[in-house]
């Protein structure tokens, strides 16, 4: 037993409780608690922290691996391994919290989600085992940060859904390449005009929006991550090198020969978020998400 634990009626054992009410239904709380775009926003409990995702695989057996940063002090490495994902419902994972070489902690955390008239009810159980130091507090407080951080994301963040009667690499080829994505992207009766494109992490797409009415709307994609036929990750500018007003992700699962696409959108403030949904966006997203599966569609 370390020092840490020497103390009287000290334990290195804790399980610790959360609940947050957030103001998002559970497809869309479900899509920011998983997905890896998303994580890489809200996970930060302080902002003179950084969190970078090194590796992220959303399925049963996948892990994550992160790390925590400070200036001036010494990393912090975790891994999270994911044991039970049931979709808008329930999810179990490990996670591992290491330090220069050295096993800070083990925790099993499961995570419920339920639906409360549109909104959802989050409730996360952390089981810990602390090994070199009481972490005890620290996860009140990191967890405790975090979730705030997640409902305030979830609540600007909209999804957008469709199963493409494609296999998976057809519709991944569709939209990852640079000579057929500007040939359908965009609602109905919008074109696209591109000065460059670069599909690739770190690349980017800089064209222009034209609508029917000849209004153009100047756009900027950053790509961030890539992950062939799984997932690719991007930030959303008004204009070339104009100001952020989206992070964004789509995501591609193939079901029998069909392809589930989910893209989704973490706006910058919730004030353009409730815009967007103003002006159509889930609306004029689907339409654009129908273009796809016009254009991959024998």
């Amino acid at each position: 037993m370390t020092q840490a634990f020497a103390a009287e009626g000290a334990s290195p054992f804790a399980t610790l409780s959360f609940e947050r009410s957030i103001a998002a239904p559970p497809a869309v709380l479900w899509e920011a608690w998983t997905a890896p775009a998303a994580r890489a926003i809200w996970a930060s409990p302080s902002p003179s922290v950084t969190v970078e995702i090194l590796e992220s695989d959303t399925r049963v057996g996948g892990r994550e691996i992160s790390l925590c940063k400070v200036d001036g002090e010494p990393d912090i490495r975790c891994e999270n391994g994911w044991l039970v994902l049931e979709p808008a419902a329930r999810s179990v994972n490990y996670e591992l919290i290491s330090c220069e070489g050295e096993i800070l902690s083990a925790a099993l955390v499961t995570a419920r989600i339920e639906e409360t008239d549109g909104h959802s009810r989050l409730a996360v159980t952390v089981q810990l085992s602390s090994l070199a130091q009481d972490m005890a507090g620290g996860y009140r407080e990191g967890f405790g940060a975090g979730l705030d951080n997640l409902a305030v994301v979830a609540e600007r963040t909209m999804i957008l859904q469709r199963v493409i009667k494609a296999p998976k690499a057809i519709v991944w080829g569709a939209w990852m390449n640079p000579e057929t994505l500007p040939q359908w992207w965009g609602p109905d009766g919008f074109s696209c005009r591109t000065k460059r494109i670069d599909l690739r992490a770190g690349g980017e797409w800089v064209f222009d929006m034209i609508a029917p009415d000849g209004t153009v709307f100047p756009n900027h994609h950053l790509y961030h991550e890539v992950r062939h036929e799984e997932r690719f990750g991007y930030s959303l500018l008004w204009g070339e090198n104009g100001p952020k007003h989206a992070d964004a992700w789509a995501a591609f699962e193939e079901q029998g020969g069909v392809t589930k696409v989910t893209l989704g959108m973490v706006f910058s403030t919730a004030a353009e978020f409730q815009e967007a949904k103003g002006f159509g966006a889930v609306e004029l997203g689907q339409q654009t998400l129908g273009k796809l599966e016009r254009f991959v569609s024998p």
